[in-house]
């Protein structure tokens, strides 16, 4: 079956790339602007524990949402087409975003962020799986290495957005109009010529259960969500509470944990652009795989040693992390990479989702276990937290298939 295939700056990679930027600016503004935002619909910003209540019920919410959304929009993306989940899912996520600069509780809040982590769910699964298919064997981990590089640089927008307006409920607003503009350059986006190659045979198309039914298929895809988990560890508990680790490491600090967000997002986005070149070099999306792994554990390793000292290492160390844990590209790569053309789509948009929606697991060994229930400190719970983290990670690399230039036009029986 012939496809047109693009190169690597065609509008189909900037829209991608774009679409991942208001995705992360999206994604990641509550985390930057958590305290202000919990402060100005009434939670106490002197009280610890109300404070860390309402964060977690919130972000838990919107993890949530990923999980669901992902399954959803995956699902559309091999039945009705990459674009369909394209436009549907900006469209919802940018009227959440909007509605968020309204809300005026808790729960407000939380059903906000859970109904646009619905929508966040289908970007950039739909927008790999369209690169990939796309651009030739050669060059896709270029093109995704771009749609997530430049995407990932939407934090940055987040945090300095918020530190020209200092207000929170307009940031959101203008995640929303972001979105809203992005659906006008999506006019000039083409369909995936394999998607269309099999839009009308009669195969089974983004039946998740498919993963399920086949041994073989289960264990790609299991391995396929396990190699991701450092990214989220590393960004949902360590970047995130920057601030409660230093506090606890070195004691008084003037730290933020939105400035320590923007430089870890600063080093994913150079990270995962570097990753992707680094791939090509290698012929190996494993290897590179590898590499990365270790620098994270060095990375994770000097944040809790005593050189962390002091608020200016602690933001070099996020940086350095960030860019450690940069493989993200590679990662939704290999999960578009190891499936048919008929269950891609859905690989590529629940694989990501699935690892984002572990952070609540994670925060429950680390928060509920090993702090509440152990009374372990927050030191002790990260380190053991992280070793077991990238143990099930190596583990899982380990037993992943390669799929550097692997051939996608073939389909799921």
């Amino acid at each position: 079956m012939n496809t047109k295939q693009q190169g690597v700056f065609s509008i189909t990679v900037i829209v991608a790339a774009l679409g991942y930027f208001v995705d992360i600016y999206d994604l990641l503004l509550f985390t930057i602007v958590r305290e202000p935002s919990l402060e100005g619909i009434g939670v106490d910003r002197t009280n610890a524990k109300a404070m860390i209540a309402a964060s977690t019920r919130i972000i838990n919410w919107q993890m949530l949402g990923l999980l669901i959304g992902g399954i959803l929009w995956g699902i559309m993306g091999d039945k009705k087409g990459r674009l369909s989940v394209l436009f549907g899912s900006i469209l919802l996520y940018s009227i959440a975003n909007f509605l968020t600069g309204y809300v005026s509780s808790v729960e407000q809040y939380a059903t906000a962020r859970f109904v646009a982590g619905i929508g966040l769910a289908g970007e950039l699964g739909a927008g790999i799986t369209l690169v990939s298919e796309l651009l030739p064997k050669n060059k896709r981990g270029i093109g995704t290495s771009l749609v997530a590089g430049i995407g990932l640089f939407g934090a940055v927008a987040a945090y300095f957005t918020y530190q020209a307006t200092e207000d929170w409920r307009l940031c959101y607003k203008i995640g929303g109009a972001l979105g809203i503009g992005l659906l006008l350059l999506r006019i000039g986006v083409a369909e995936s010529g394999m998607f269309k190659n099999i839009r009308d045979q009669r195969v089974s198309k983004g039946n998740l259960t498919m993963f399920f039914t086949n041994a073989k298929r289960f264990r790609k895809y299991i391995f396929a969500i396990l190699i991701g988990l450092p990214t989220w560890y590393v960004i949902g508990v360590l970047v995130n509470l920057s601030n409660r680790f230093a506090q606890s490491m070195y004691g008084d600090n003037a730290l933020v944990s939105g400035k320590a967000i923007m430089f870890a997002y600063v080093g994913i986005a150079v990270g995962d652009i570097s990753s992707g070149l680094v791939s090509q070099w290698f012929k190996s999306r494993k290897k590179a795989l590898y590499l990365f792994y270790a620098m994270t554990i060095i990375s994770v390793s000097l944040f809790f040693s005593p050189l962390n000292s002091n608020d200016t290492t602690m933001y070099i160390i996020c940086a350095a992390m960030g860019f450690s844990t940069g493989f993200w590209a590679i990662f939704v790569t290999m999960g578009a990479e190891q499936f048919g053309t008929n269950l891609r789509a859905t690989a590529a948009t629940t694989i990501p989702n699935m690892v984002r929606g572990s952070l609540p697991l994670i925060n429950l060994l680390f928060i509920n276990i090993f702090q509440t229930s152990w009374g372990w400190g927050i030191v002790k719970s990260g380190i053991v937290v992280g070793v077991l983290v990238m143990v099930i990670t190596l583990v899982a690399a380990y037993f992943t298939e390669e799929t550097f230039s692997k051939d996608l036009d073939y389909l799921e029986r």
